[in-house]
């Protein structure tokens, strides 16, 4: 089993979202469809009703952390729930900069980058699974 597909095993996740990627929020509906514990960390202008602010607010013991966001450097909010003590990060495709490879490449923190979650989560046949598929003949799955 590759990384990608063992990371969703985990039982709690925070998605870190500012809404300028629409698989955030679809992560969140698939992982909570699944039964896993979902936290939602909301840093657009005007935050979903129910979901956290800040990570400040997140309790201890996330297993992991999905995040997608283009409007703040994502290597920031990595820090900070690593504080919390995540270990496991989901960085959004074409959201990873160059302070999350350079910090956290050769350190225990486990790190995807360069993917999107849905291509692992969505079952069925749609955009996603299709996405999945074609990643997989050129052999970037």
């Amino acid at each position: 089993m590759l990384e990608q597909e063992s990371f969703w095993n985990a039982e709690s996740f925070v998605v870190v979202t500012d809404k300028t990627k629409p698989a955030m929020k679809w992560t969140v509906d698939e992982l909570t469809k699944r039964g896993k514990k979902v936290y939602v960390i909301d840093m657009a202008d005007k935050p979903e009703k129910g979901s956290l602010h800040s990570i400040d607010g997140l309790p201890p013991g996330v297993d992991c952390a999905v995040i997608g966001v283009t409007k703040t450097n994502p290597a920031d909010a990595m820090e900070s729930l690593e504080k919390k003590g995540i270990k496991r990060f989901w960085i959004h495709w074409k959201t990873e900069t160059p302070e999350i490879k350079k910090k956290y490449s050769g350190t225990q923190i486990q790190c995807i980058t360069g993917r999107c979650p849905m291509m692992y989560l969505a079952h069925g046949i749609n955009i996603h699974t299709i996405h999945g598929s074609i990643a997989k003949l050129m052999g970037k799955y």
